[in-house]
């Protein structure tokens, strides 16, 4: 009997859900799984492992509008996926997990799109061009090559680094090598079993409407039969970019710095961990080239996708950045800086007053780093003294209050997106196109607008256009310059030492100085819970949450009355710039007395979010600690009441 077979002819009372029969069956009738695939999926069934076929089938991975991401090592290993060392052989197989049919299908989708976009705008002499990056992850460079393989079978060309990199110069390069798109292989800081697959379109920022429905449409239409002539790897005609683009991505980064020679006179000692992942091949350089006394953390800067000394990468959590807290407290340094794997992310610990190294939220180094640029751009007279509602800041609406209240105080725009880097990255070709298209019109002369200065392309901005500042995300993404289009972790190392010499220059530290903030705009004080429900169980719960929400908003959470209901998935809403905010799944709540939560599921982890925000007066120096505590006791109520009532709502 056939593994088919086996499967038609399950005893009713197999708990195996009727999704993943179906979309399993859909598997093994299409002909195109190799041998192995075939091996580990009979042995999964003779096993019994239905709660792991549940995973891997009740539903396909969907590519969704930034791309995709998920598990590509099973909860249960097979012994053909595992093979005999610490790292799998294997891609698990499965409809809802990341594998080889997975990549392939989305690039052969994403090369369509392209082709059929040049061509619908008189560009089909051009060759469809593409650049790939990946980050240290299981399967990461072999994914990279096969996607590759099949962008140069299909006719384009395809461009790919030597080795790792971060996954902002992977937007940085798609722009300087003037590419039609670019793909990075990584899952960020999510645990090792994971990995993704994340699109650029030619502007270096992801896909957004309308390339990203197009380009779901193109992928979801590729057959199984095609992508089964495609498994075999031919890396023949792929190209290896010149290792000069490291220097030119660096290059860049020291372009956004306020004032960079701050750092050869005051640098603050910093130890440096990349948590095993890309960050260190570029930000170790990038900081002594700068001057910056900086030491690794020497366990941690082995590149493994196994990340090995760590539970989960993610510079959020301290548990991951613990062995650089030790490090800096023997060394005596001043500032532990962590990114995360693909080295989008950075998370700090400042020392305090008492000597010991205190972390900072994603929230707090934003407002600081804000602040911070904001006051240099003024000092050097790239903004005028009162601000300009032609410069913005940018951040998601999920992003601490004190940002908006920063921007107002200085006099600039203040732009609220929906969660995800990518919003931030489409405002800014926004902008680009507005100046470009209005500075054509006005002098009749066509804008090469990144062989601009910088300094002269701020100036036109704020003439013909908008000048980005500063934008970022409280999930410890930021970025200060429009020639990346995505957060930038190492950018953002540079920064925040480039800030702490500023500091130092005046004999003040980093809590020093997010005190003057609490004092200059209020205590504001966020926390993030989240409720994780994995599998298709766990995804049946999620949604019964957001159901709730939608269909029977509530009224009041510990004693404060709702205020405002706002449900972005079914009205209409607009930016600063009114520009219309795109449909989402996405809740947001006032309640009384300045407090506020949101709440959204994780588009890349089995989780549902819930940001809580509030905020109080500071009268004076002397009743700061009393409002901390007040604040956050506030929060801490608030948030422990709308987790309960979630949990309440996950049950039905």
């Amino acid at each position: 009997m056939t593994l088919k077979q086996t499967i038609e002819n399950l005893p009713a009372d197999t708990p195996l859900l009727a999704s993943s029969k179906e979309t399993l069956l859909s598997w093994l009738s299409g002909s195109f799984l190799p041998d192995w695939a075939l091996e580990s999926l009979n042995e999964l069934v003779e096993s019994g492992a239905w709660d792991e076929l549940n995973d891997r089938f009740f539903k396909n991975l969907s590519f969704g509008t930034g791309g995709m991401r998920g598990r590509t090592v099973g909860k249960v290993s097979t012994k053909v996926e595992q093979g005999v060392g610490p790292e799998p052989v294997y891609p698990a197989v499965g409809a809802n997990y990341l594998n080889d049919f997975n990549v392939l299908k989305a690039t052969i989708g994403l090369f369509r799109y392209v082709d059929g976009f040049l061509k619908e705008s008189d560009r089909g002499h051009e060759v469809p061009t593409l650049v790939i990056g990946h980050d240290v992850r299981y399967f990461s460079r072999h994914f990279c090559e096969l996607a590759a393989s099949v962008w140069g079978q299909l006719g384009g060309i395809a461009q790919i680094f030597e080795g790792p990199r971060s996954t902002p110069q992977v937007s940085f390069t798609v722009r300087y090598v003037r590419a039609h798109a670019g793909i990075v292989i990584t899952a960020s800081h999510n645990p090792p079993h994971d990995n993704g697959y994340k699109v650029y379109f030619e502007d270096g920022g992801q896909i957004v409407p309308p390339h990203a429905e197009g380009i779901v449409k193109h992928v979801s239409s590729v057959d199984w039969g095609t992508v089964a002539k495609y498994l075999n790897k031919d890396t023949s005609n792929v190209r290896i970019l010149p290792e000069t683009l490291d220097s030119a991505y660096l290059d860049s980064v020291k372009d956004s710095l306020a004032n960079p020679e701050l750092l050869r006179i005051h640098s603050p000692k910093v130890v440096f961990t990349s948590i095993h992942g890309t960050g260190r091949i570029s930000s170790i350089p990038l900081l002594k080239s700068l001057g910056t006394e900086v030491s690794e953390v020497a366990e941690q800067a082995i590149l493994d996708g196994g990340f090995p000394t760590v539970d989960s990468p993610n510079p959020e959590n301290a548990e991951a950045l613990q062995m650089g807290i030790d490090q800096a407290k023997a060394e005596g340094a001043d500032l532990l800086i962590g990114t995360d794997p693909d080295a989008d992310r950075m998370g700090v610990a400042v020392r305090d007053s008492d000597g010991d190294m205190v972390l900072l939220t994603g929230n707090m180094i934003g407002s600081m780093m804000a602040e911070y640029r904001v006051t240099l751009l003024k000092d050097a007279g790239l903004l005028p003294p009162d601000g300009s509602p032609n410069a913005a800041l940018i951040k998601t609406f999920v992003t601490t209050p004190l940002q908006q209240a920063i921007a107002k105080a200085h006099g600039l725009k203040i732009i609220n997106t929906l969660t995800g880097f990518k919003w931030i990255g489409e405002k800014l070709r926004i902008y680009e196109e507005q100046l470009c298209e209005t500075y054509l019109r006005e002098t009749g002369v066509a804008l090469d607008y990144d062989a601009t200065p910088s300094k002269k392309r701020a100036q036109l901005l704020l003439k013909y256009s908008t000048y980005y500042v500063f934008g970022g995300e409280e999930s410890y993404g930021y970025l200060a310059s429009d020639r990346v289009r995505d957060k930038d972790a190492n950018a953002a190392v540079a920064m925040f030492c480039e800030l702490g010499a500023w500091l130092r220059s005046q004999g003040k530290s980093y809590l020093d100085y997010l005190d003057e903030l609490y004092l200059r705009y209020g205590y504001y004080y966020e926390k993030l819970g989240n409720l994780y429900y994995e599998g298709a169980a766990g995804s049946e719960r999620i949604q019964a949450i957001l159901k709730a929400y939608q269909q029977t908003p509530p009224q009041t959470f510990s004693g404060r009355s709702v205020t405002t209901f706002k449900d972005f998935s079914s009205s209409d809403y607009k930016d600063a710039d009114g520009k219309a905010i795109p449909s989402e799944v996405f809740f947001f709540l006032e309640l009384e007395g300045g407090y506020s939560f949101a709440v959204r599921a994780s588009g890349t982890e089995p989780k549902i979010k819930f940001y809580v925000f509030g905020s109080e007066p500071v009268a004076d120096a002397s009743s700061l600690p009393s409002v901390k505590k007040q604040t956050i006791s506030s929060v801490e109520h608030l948030l422990d009441d709308i987790l309960g009532d979630a949990r309440s709502k996950a049950l039905g």
